[in-house]
């Protein structure tokens, strides 16, 4: 999905500080308009003013649930991955690859742009129709950042439960990465985990993490409590991102009725990005030269079939210098 906004652009002075241990931070997602012809809205848990990642996480947007008309142009990325995980409906995706396929409950689309890719995303009927999902990007590591775009779409994901400590068991997918020493078999290209965990009512359940990487839990549905120390638990809502920093090798959840939780994490992130509409980059200069090159029709992107000249406008660049981003956390 594109970004029909290109995001706020923060001038700073202050100092990006390390992730030194533990956190409890909830954060709020934002409602964004995206308006045009689908005249969908959006809710962005990232990234946030003083989180900017999770690991490589760099996106996180939930369309729905809605009833909404899918017609998202073909539009450019480059430097990141987008995950795109199904709650309801089928969408059609279309890249200059040649990939054109359909998307639903239970299946991964995942397109890695390398230096540069484009693609479209439609729903499947000419009506409005019931859509709901996340799609989340993932920042591409230096050594793979300029390489070639891929495609790739998993439509079964290895499935495990996780020992209830009262209750029943939950149970995961593993979306991205490693999760409770189950591997996705869709391509990361640094240490991550993107997992869908499924709480039955009345259980609680120990989530086993790894000390060295950071993670967030963001909620899906249902009433979802996460107990973060011996003396605080916190209630997490629908697209409420809880940040627990580093340092845990577990963490407690539970819920009264039944619940659903995305995992977010990994190890961080091994530099600051600048991250500007649909571009991951690291300098200014990257950024304004990708633009460029979209607007100019350039090689780069190569063409989406079948959409003729139609294509989502770069928006003007800011009339300051893009930055990279430091966490506050």
């Amino acid at each position: 999905m594109t970004r029909l906004d290109a995001g706020p652009v923060e001038e700073t002075t202050e100092s990006a500080v390390e992730c030194d241990g533990p956190r409890s931070v909830m954060l709020e997602a934002r409602e964004v308009p995206l308006g045009g012809v689908r005249a969908m809205d959006v809710r962005r848990a990232l990234p946030q003013r003083d989180l900017p990642m999770v690991g490589a996480w760099c996106f996180l947007d939930r369309f729905g649930p809605q009833r909404a008309l899918m017609r998202v142009e073909p539009h450019p990325h480059i430097g990141l991955q987008t995950v795109t995980w199904p709650f309801e409906g089928v969408v059609r995706h279309r890249d200059s690859l040649g990939s054109d396929v359909l998307i639903s409950r239970g299946a991964l689309n995942l397109m890695t742009s390398g230096a540069g890719i484009s693609h479209s995303e439609y729903s499947v009927t000419d009506e409005p129709i019931p859509l709901d999902a996340l799609q989340l990007w993932v920042a591409l590591p230096e050594s793979r950042r300029h390489g070639a775009p891929a495609f790739e779409q998993h439509a079964s994901l290895p499935q495990l439960t996780l020992p209830a400590v009262t209750g029943e068991r939950a149970e995961a997918v593993v979306v991205m990465g490693e999760f409770a020493g189950t591997t996705s078999p869709a391509s990361a290209f640094t240490p991550l985990v993107g997992a869908e965990v499924r709480v039955p009512a009345g259980s609680r359940v120990r989530v086993p993490l790894h000390p060295e990487w950071e993670y967030a839990i963001v909620g899906v549905d249902g009433d979802l409590r996460v107990t973060t120390d011996a003396d605080t638990t916190e209630t997490v809502g629908d697209m409420q991102l809880l940040y627990l920093g580093i340092q845990r090798d577990g963490i407690d959840v539970h819920s009264a009725s039944g619940a659903t939780f995305f995992l977010l994490g990994g190890e961080p992130f091994e530099d600051e990005i600048v991250m500007w509409w649909n571009f991951v980059g690291r300098s200014h200069e990257e950024i304004v030269a990708a633009r460029e090159e979209w607007e100019a029709h350039s090689a780069r992107f190569g063409r989406v079939a079948d959409h003729g000249d139609v294509r989502v406008p770069a928006p003007p660049l800011p009339a300051v210098r893009l930055r990279r981003r430091g966490r506050r956390l």
